[in-house]
């Protein structure tokens, strides 16, 4: 039965597939003394839903076994150098870098989609001829509802969780999504694999922020994906230098593992980038209206964040933009990036939370 999923899954176009139980008791210790350190800054939920992460038969009652999906994200047409060529855009203070998983469709409607296909294919299979009652349960999640996507990722062979918290794939990197279905049917486990970090600690170097905190410990509060996406407030001032021009997420960790010379590219055309996020410039960006956003993001992971913290996360990198410029004493770029960012200062419709990271940006 297994082998027969991971054809379906194949053909809706999924690049690997593993099947893990449902007693995750041995993560528990390790989740209780992640929150009681508060490392899940504002993201009340996590507190909220507690244990139940560890405890899948607790969130869709009867789960006997979870299956485990991984799906691959860099685009299609990445050269061979991505890397060395995402690191470049990193250097250029006047270019705007989004995270690689988000410059295309939204992963949440990429997987959700394919995972019910998987899902309804499963329960044909399993439900025979006898139907009614014969008929299995299945639940489709990813990334949207309290599961511990990278324990079970770890634990059914899908990769080993890195340094860094995410899972590594020796033949495929990091650069995947996650995905599970929740079937009450025990289907075999398949095997965990060997992890291959070693001695290496290239990722918690890397972090701009110092957000992981320890190997396999992250302190959201100090991520850049964290203080981009999910963060609704103010960012930390001491933060805002170290966001250099990231405007949505962070992959410095993953483009520093060795592993990721490995990442696998997508067959899948939805995460190829959209032509407005496959080489933008801040002030470009920084011209846009809410339509102009609303239109670029349609379909995009992006337009979850709204216009106003968009706008907060540019003024940081506008304001970085403008300080590197100054080191550099190229007047007329500081000239233009000032210039851009007053007239939105002085927009009585621009929001108190995008003005008062305008005012840090036009500092001296």
């Amino acid at each position: 039965m297994v082998e027969r999923i991971r054809g379906w899954a194949h053909a809706l176009g999924f690049s690997q597939i593993g099947v893990s139980g449902v007693d995750l008791s041995s993560a528990e210790p390790g989740l209780q003394a992640w929150l009681a350190a508060g490392f899940h800054g504002g993201m009340a939920y996590m507190a909220r839903h507690g244990l139940r992460r560890a405890r899948p038969a607790e969130l869709v009652p009867g789960t006997l076994s979870v299956i485990t999906a991984r799906m691959d994200y860099l685009p299609r047409g990445a050269p061979p150098d991505w890397r060395d060529r995402e690191w470049a855009r990193l250097a250029d203070p006047d270019a705007a870098t989004v995270s690689l998983y988000a410059r295309g469709r939204d992963y949440h409607k990429v997987l959700r989609r394919r995972l019910q296909q998987l899902a309804q294919r499963i329960e044909a299979e399993l439900a025979g001829p006898a139907g009614g009652d014969a008929r299995p349960v299945l639940r489709p999640f990813t990334d949207s509802a309290p599961v511990l996507e990278v324990e079970l990722a770890s634990r059914s062979g899908l990769g080993w969780r890195g340094k860094h918290t995410l899972a590594l794939h020796r033949d495929a990197g990091s650069m995947f999504f996650l995905g599970e279905i929740f079937i009450d049917r025990a289907l075999p486990p398949t095997p965990p694999v060997a992890a291959h970090c070693g001695r290496c600690r290239a990722c918690l170097d890397v972090c701009p922020t110092g957000a992981i905190a320890a190997p396999y410990r992250l302190d959201a509060r100090r991520c850049i994906s964290y203080l981009t996406i999910e963060h609704d407030g103010p960012i930390p001032v001491p933060l805002r230098r170290a966001l250099g021009n990231r405007i949505y997420g962070c992959d410095d960790c993953q483009l520093v593992c060795p592993w990721n010379k490995y990442a696998r590219r997508s067959p899948l055309p939805d995460f190829d980038a959209r032509e407005a996020l496959a080489a933008p410039r801040l002030l470009d960006l920084w011209a846009w209206s809410e339509a102009d956003f609303l239109r670029h993001t349609e379909g995009s992971a992006i337009r979850r964040i709204g216009y106003e913290r968009w706008r907060r996360n540019l003024a940081v990198a506008l304001g970085n933009a403008r300080a590197a410029a100054r080191a550099r004493g190229d007047g007329a770029a500081q000239a233009a990036l000032a210039a851009a960012l007053a007239t939105a200062r002085d927009d009585p419709a621009t929001p108190p939370l995008v003005r008062e990271h305008i005012d840090w940006a036009l500092l001296d």
